[in-house]
């Protein structure tokens, strides 16, 4: 069988099925894949030295015939190898560790290449556990694993990076050719890229570091360039096919409405409800997504727009990814709009409220509004809040379900903090909002980090300041249930159970994702209703929670969260008129998780959080496994500003030199 660049991996020689399938553990199922696998670092064993030149401490390679091998145990009873190598200038004795097999692999005679560092061992100079290459199985590319600038992988059970190194050097023999080159030449020379095909094999096997470099910059810049495309080229499908419900604006019934608030509008709530009014004005239906800051008031500016909706006799629509949240939304904006005689309806999984409910003009509700019976009637807006926790499908769907000869508009909205360029990047297809200032009365939440040591202290404070005030508190754990493998990190349900003791003169309550529906919404309504004054829960209190009387919030493991989770927690409490805190306790004593838990004391804006946050710990864990919107890059950084500038750059001279595309 020839192989092709999508040829399944199992095909390449001395993969087969068995290590394909641990392959696709690393996301490699094709051929291509395998090549787009690119090193994380490089082991410099460049330095080739003979053996009389070598010194204590230094990283080389050397070369020589093997002399003896055998296996041995040390006078502290340690299996260890050793070995003796000799070139014409001197010999050197070798060793590994509990690597018995290296007695059948490497033979007297057998002249070897070894690669690491030169030390003491006792009173010898040796090399200790060197990489090694017997000069037989040398490819066309020669050393693969020695004597170079060698590639090192992301690694899995069964699968070294030594292996990974052998297929994928006979892969650059063999299909690297049909790799074809999709960036305009033009495109290349401003960035100053190299070729597609010097990219892929100068990642592998760079004679330099800076080499390397370049290659892996020319693949980091097509990863970020073809996702900002694609982006872009959808929002040009979508302003060219789609067609919205004509929307006239009431202006003076909104500034009346807007008026009677019980509350005065941030600068921002007001830019966003402009653009908002301004894009369902258009014929092109409204793609906006809707980013705010926790308590920033975003559900106050889809009610604003779900007002307007309605005065042009449009039904609106919000769906939320859970109960809890879908409820929030239905009892703030049944506030805000009923007085106005507009009446909202709620559909969740356990229960429908009203008669007709389905003609509403305002249906809130979870995955239940994409039931085969949910059917909707002339909806002119949809709101889907926290939109990363639905897939693509589940979101078409819902328009779908909404539209009939028109597209209604769309506004996506999420709480969860995204750095600007990173947003830019990965919804190029969306119109963005972004709200960032706290309304009037929302005071800073004073953020405390709490070492072990100061535990009981704590403790100490909370009854204090729940006595004193009868505020409530939360306190989160990371697992529902104790964990063998992670002994140190606190469970809800044992937490629950020993802090009913500590806090014997309060009621606790408990809420975490096992309990069932009815379960869930009767804890959270004892906190609400005060019957509970501390409520153990896990992060499933996250989003959707306003309680005003709640004034601490407790993170256990604090090191196990996001700084944009962190912060989603915190902005739990601190909702109404009494002094609220969060502490988050930790056990962790390295420094740079240290400096990012205590970032939080003093950076309470969500978007500056989330850049520390890409800084020090990476986009992987800034969005986390939940983040299904998010899409993963394998080579580039949503860190990488300037890349992500650059590749925005060349996507806007694409589009207006070529908008059809026909050059890529």
């Amino acid at each position: 069988m020839q192989l092709t660049l999508q040829s399944p991996v199992q095909y390449v020689p001395r993969i087969g099925p068995r290590m394909a399938k641990l392959l696709e553990k690393l996301g490699a199922i094709t051929v291509e894949d395998l090549l787009y696998y690119v090193p994380f670092r490089y082991d410099d064993f460049s330095l080739i030295l003979p053996i009389a030149r070598v010194r204590p401490g230094e990283t080389v390679t050397i070369s020589g015939t093997v002399i003896s091998i055998k296996n041995a145990i040390t006078k502290t009873g340690k299996k260890l190898q050793e070995a003796r190598v000799a070139d014409q200038t001197d010999t050197m004795n070798v060793i590994w560790f509990n690597q018995p097999f290296l007695t059948r692999i490497i033979h007297e005679g057998d002249t070897i290449r070894l690669a690491g560092k030169v030390d003491w061992f006792g009173h010898k100079v040796i090399m200790s556990s060197p990489v090694y290459e017997i000069t037989k199985t040398e490819g066309s590319r020669g050393s693969l694993h020695t004597g170079r600038f060698v590639p090192i992988y992301p690694e899995t059970e069964g699968v070294t990076s030594k292996w990974l190194r052998g297929r994928i050097a006979y892969l650059l023999d063999t299909v690297l050719q049909q790799a074809r080159e999709h960036l305009p030449i033009d495109i290349q020379q401003t960035n100053r890229l190299v070729s597609l095909r010097e990219a892929l094999a100068s990642v592998h096997f760079p004679k330099t570091l800076d080499e390397g470099a370049q290659a892996k910059k020319r693949l980091a810049f097509d990863e970020l360039f073809w996702l900002c495309l694609r982006s872009r080229h959808q929002r040009t499908l979508w302003e060219q096919t789609k067609h919205a419900p004509p929307i006239t604006i009431p202006k003076e019934d909104l500034a009346a409405f807007i008026q009677q608030l019980p509350f005065e509008l941030t600068n921002d709530q007001k830019t966003v409800v402009n653009e908002i009014c301004n894009d369902m004005t258009r014929a092109t239906p409204m793609n906006r997504l809707f980013i705010g800051d926790v308590g920033s008031g975003k559900t106050v500016v889809a009610a604003i727009a779900m007002y307007v909706a309605c005065r042009n006799g449009l039904q609106s629509v919000l769906m939320a990814p859970t109960q809890i949240l879908a409820e929030q939304h239905y009892q703030t904006i049944t506030k805000l709009l009923s007085q106005l005689g507009i009446n909202a309806g709620l559909v969740t999984g356990i229960r429908i409220k009203n008669a007709g409910i389905l003609h509403s003009p305002i249906l809130i509700g979870t995955h239940a509004l994409l039931s085969k019976s949910t059917t909707f009637k002339n909806v002119g807006l949809i709101v889907i809040d926290e939109q990363h926790r639905f897939g693509v499908e589940q979101r078409k769907l819902l328009q779908e379900k909404g539209k009939g000869e028109q597209t209604p508009h769309l506004l996506t909205m999420t709480a969860t903090p995204i750095p600007r360029t990173v947003a830019r990047t990965m919804f190029g297809n969306l119109d963005l909002s972004i709200l960032t200032q706290m309304p009037t009365g929302r005071t800073k939440i004073k953020t405390w980090l709490v070492p072990k040591e100061k535990r009981e202290n704590a403790y100490a404070w909370i009854k204090k300041q729940l006595r004193e005030t009868g505020g409530q508190a939360f306190i989160i754990c990371p697992l529902i249930e104790e964990s063998e493998t992670l002994a140190t990190v606190k469970a809800v349900k044992s937490e629950y159970e020993r802090l009913k003791g500590i806090f014997s003169e309060f009621s606790l309550g408990l809420l975490h994702g096992r309990l069932k529906p009815k379960e869930k919404a009767g804890a959270l309504e004892r906190f609400r209703t005060q019957k509970d004054a501390i409520l153990l829960a896990t992060p499933v209190v996250e989003v959707g929670i306003d309680i005003p009387n709640a004034i601490i919030m407790l993170v256990e493991a604090a090191e196990r969260f996001g700084l944009a989770q962190l912060h989603q927690l915190r902005g739990r409490v601190g909702r109404g008129s009494i002094a609220s805190f969060c502490l988050m306790f930790t056990e962790a004593e390295d420094e740079i998780t240290i400096k990012r838990l205590k970032s939080m004391e003093t950076i309470h804006n969500g978007p500056q959080l989330a850049e520390v946050d890409l800084s020090l710990r990476g986009p992987g864990e800034l969005f986390g496994s939940k983040q299904h919107g998010i899409p993963p890059l394998r080579i580039a950084s949503f860190s990488d500003k300037t890349l992500i500038h650059d590749t925005q750059k060349a996507v806007d001279t694409l589009m207006q030199s070529d908008p059809l595309l026909a050059t890529v």
